[in-house]
């Protein structure tokens, strides 16, 4: 059957067939805040650009939440698929659809009465606080959307149809675009404006997730008849999703903690530092799609007992992280100065600009190790075997935050930059002297 691709066809076939929507998905859901970041630059000025970077940090923590829980959740989603266990895979989506959705309704009331003192907390510059205030108090509103419309689309990837958020994706960034420049060109909003913008592209793109997805569920026996709760497949969930949220937080939270300490070198360097972020988040986005298809190719395939091709995926996975993490270091060495101009226009200051293209020309020679990260990674994660992956990224937060915190201050920028590799190969070689254990084929999270 086609929609069994991934425990059928040859490995490195099945992962590209399946990875390819994912990246191009995540690239347009990247696109998001790079267009905010790029309309704010370029049509309000430097200090917007440093408002909207000052609450990036956090912002990501909040997408990073919504896809690990997700990309968690849909691990026993794909067990249960891979097992043909149809009635119970409709058991744990609705669980997973109500738990992040009073999980998205919690946080973003939290946010909405806060948003100022958090940006007080991470040392946003005083000229940038208030924009940066506005901006989060507006993106916020829209978080129950933003959690929707991620568990919808990795229970899509855990079926096999990773297409369809990739469909959605392209019409709401689209849309998000040009929203922002109506409402920040023409209609001069500012900061406010690519809030809004984001916010109603997201709402439109969850709704219409929803409507598809419960179509969808149609295909696989008759209509849902069970409640919206269940506590086992919670707690099956649960156990899976923590520990990926956490994994897919780290490098969020660590860009947030680290932030406090760029924050204090003031707004020329933030915006810099800003805008390297933001390249940096579309160079990740090809190695996080395969940690997250490596999940759900090992979720299938431990829930049909095939062992070997796990194995053979997870060689595959080798290769095309090296070639894409070769790419990426030539296209920023090559390119670093025109992508920071980007964002900055004609008017950015030189200590921006140098900070900007500093950091990718450093930061592009490491790509590879956070591929090799998230493919490991991914492989513990769709087999349930949680224990070493979370200390494997609490080791990858505390290396990042130690560094930068301890040694920026004292030293220079230059050691944010350093603390990003080291502590990538951290999480490396813990997760795959994991894997070498050969544990994870006995942690299955499916329970029968």
């Amino acid at each position: 059957m086609g929609k069994e691709y991934l425990i059928q066809e040859k490995p490195l076939k099945a992962l590209l067939k399946f990875v390819m929507p994912m990246i191009i998905g995540n690239l347009f859901q990247q696109f998001y805040t790079m267009v905010d970041s790029v309309v704010v630059g370029r049509f309000v000025g430097e200090q917007a650009l440093a408002a909207v970077g000052a609450s990036y940090s956090l912002t990501t923590v909040f997408i990073s939440i919504a896809i690990g829980g997700g990309v968690g959740a849909s691990v026993i989603t794909s067990q249960y698929f891979g097992a043909r266990q149809y009635e119970k895979m409709k058991t744990s989506v609705v669980t997973a659809l109500t738990t992040f959705a009073v999980l998205s309704l919690a946080l973003g009331s939290f946010g909405l009465f806060f948003s100022r003192q958090i940006m007080v907390w991470l040392n946003t510059p005083a000229q940038a606080l208030p924009q940066a205030a506005e901006y989060l108090r507006i993106y916020f509103l829209g978080l129950p959307f933003l959690f929707m419309y991620n568990i919808l689309s990795s229970m899509f990837n855990a079926l096999g149809k990773s297409r369809i958020p990739l469909y959605l994706l392209i019409f709401s960034s689209v849309f998000n675009m040009i929203l922002d420049v109506i409402l920040v060109r023409s209609a001069g909003l500012g900061v406010a404006g690519v809030a809004w913008a984001t916010l109603i592209a997201q709402g439109i793109s969850a709704a219409c997730s929803f409507v598809i997805f419960l179509r969808e569920m149609k295909r696989y026996g008759k209509s849902w008849q069970g409640g919206l709760f269940d506590r086992d497949e919670f707690s099956n969930m649960t156990r899976i999703a923590l520990p990926s949220i956490l994994q897919q937080s780290t490098v969020s939270i660590g860009m947030m903690l680290v932030q406090s300490v760029v924050n204090s070198f003031g707004a020329e360097m933030l915006a810099g530092f800003s805008a390297g972020m933001r390249v940096e988040s579309i160079c990740v986005v090809p190695m996080a799609a395969m940690g997250n298809a490596m999940s759900s190719y090992t979720a299938q395939n431990l829930g049909a007992g095939k062992y070997d091709r796990i194995r053979q995926g997870y060689r595959m996975g080798y290769a095309i992280v090296f070639s894409v993490a070769a790419a990426l270091c030539l296209w920023l060495e090559a390119c670093s100065k025109p992508l920071i101009g980007m964002f900055l226009g004609d008017e950015g200051s030189v200590m921006a600009f140098e900070t900007g293209t500093g950091y990718l020309r450093f930061i592009g020679w490491f790509f590879a190790l956070i591929g090799l990260k998230m493919i490991t990674d991914g492989v513990l994660r769709g087999a349930g075997d949680m224990k070493m992956f979370t200390v494997a990224n609490m080791v990858n937060l505390a290396i990042r935050v130690a560094i930068a915190v301890t040694c920026a201050p004292r030293w220079g920028i230059f050691f944010v930059w350093m603390a990003v590799p080291v502590g990538w190969l951290a999480n490396y070689l813990i997760s795959y002297g994991e894997y070498r254990t050969g544990r994870w084929k006995k942690t299955a999270a499916l329970k029968s």
